[in-house]
């Protein structure tokens, strides 16, 4: 069936003539897009939003991933991360050990590096400053992406200063932007039901604006396919483009599939491959504003990381080296991957390969 029949038949004309004009979709077409029964057509509309953005061109970038503690205050149910003080499996690097894992990669041509953790009780903000400056006295000119808005909120509080301060010391130290996890999902009923103890959807909103504010460029992410509805994970992304539109500092999406495996929630289905494909798509659509929609290879796995990047998304992340959360949640995927099984991966699709940083500056001499 030719194109414009089918996205009448599913009476998509409209929002296909939206996507084309580069207009703004609502939460009702958003939902129109959820329960179009044809997966592959709304993975059409997103393949053609991806490629008037970035053509064929796939990002990844050469990166490496410090998980530097799972012992976390916030016990959210839905975490498979996180260890209480004492428990068996709980960990906490010294600034020795981040060294070493640094020093273990001083051969890769990286370009950047990402660390978060878990929200530790005993950690004060100079642990955090020690490790930044240490990684960049040993790698000047890597991008540092560390730290999330809740990581940011409970350095503050366990200091007694405000998110502003925590923020400006952690960039004097190197701190070149922050990660986008803790966004989870923002519907207020859900997240007092999967992470009552960490700071609300509003506040980690408001600091990441407060760090677009002082010039950090920030990722942001949506956890889907736990107790959320279609209509919560619409609301979750009017919320992430309403900032950007207030701050415009949100440089890549990070749509994560729920991994259901080694925590408090149960008998929760895990979701299709179309599920998460379609999901991804309309990320795509809905998030007009930001420019970058990563294929998160850790948690979708090689092959649905490959069939993503024609549904919407645009990167393949990166070499990763060493990933903990997501793994310890069930993640079957490798722990590392080479510039070359990256770049196959893109080439096999019949994409083409384009190495960034971690702000989506083109690398020189990248492919």
């Amino acid at each position: 069936m030719p194109l414009h029949q089918a996205l009448r038949q599913h009476n998509l004309s409209t929002i296909a003539d939206k996507v084309r004009a580069g207009e703004r979709l609502t939460l009702d077409e958003g939902q129109a897009l959820f329960d179009c029964p044809d997966p592959v057509l709304v993975g059409a509309l997103a393949h053609a939003a991806r490629t008037e953005r970035h053509g064929l061109g796939t990002s990844y970038v050469l990166n490496q991933q410090i998980n530097y503690t799972n012992i976390c205050v916030n016990q959210c149910r839905f975490c498979s991360y996180y260890r209480k003080q004492g428990q068996e499996q709980a960990f906490e690097l010294s600034l020795e050990e981040i060294k070493e894992k640094i020093m273990a990669q001083s051969d890769m041509p990286l370009t950047e590096i990402h660390i978060v953790g878990g929200c530790h009780p005993g950690l004060g903000l100079d642990y955090y400053e020690a490790a930044l400056s240490t990684i960049r006295a040993l790698r000047p000119d890597v991008i540092l992406k560390c730290f999330t808005p809740v990581e940011i909120e409970h350095f503050a509080n366990l200091e007694g200063i405000s998110p502003r301060e925590v923020l400006l010391r952690l960039r004097q130290s190197g701190l070149d932007m922050m990660a986008g996890g803790g966004a989870e999902i923002f519907a207020p009923d859900v997240r007092r039901r999967i992470c009552p103890e960490k700071i609300s959807g509003q506040r980690w909103l408001e600091i990441s604006g407060l760090a677009h504010s002082l010039g950090l460029k920030t990722n942001c992410t949506m956890l889907f396919g736990h107790l959320e509805t279609v209509r919560d994970r619409l609301e979750h992304l009017e919320l992430l483009r309403t900032q950007q539109d207030q701050t415009g500092g949100f440089v890549c999406f990070i749509p994560l599939p729920f991994q259901t495996k080694n925590n408090q929630l149960t008998g929760i289905t895990s979701l299709t491959g179309i599920e998460e494909l379609k999901t991804i798509a309309v990320c795509r659509l809905m998030l007009d504003n930001i420019p970058n929609i990563k294929s998160y290879w850790v948690m979708l796995g090689l092959k649905q990381a490959q069939a993503a990047l024609f549904f919407g998304a645009n990167d393949l992340d990166g070499t990763v080296v060493e990933e903990k959360i997501g793994h310890m949640a069930g993640a079957d995927s490798p722990q590392v991957l080479t510039r070359k099984e990256l770049e196959d991966m893109i080439r096999g699709c019949g994409l083409i390969p384009q190495e960034r940083n971690g702000l989506f500056s083109p690398v020189q001499g990248g492919q």
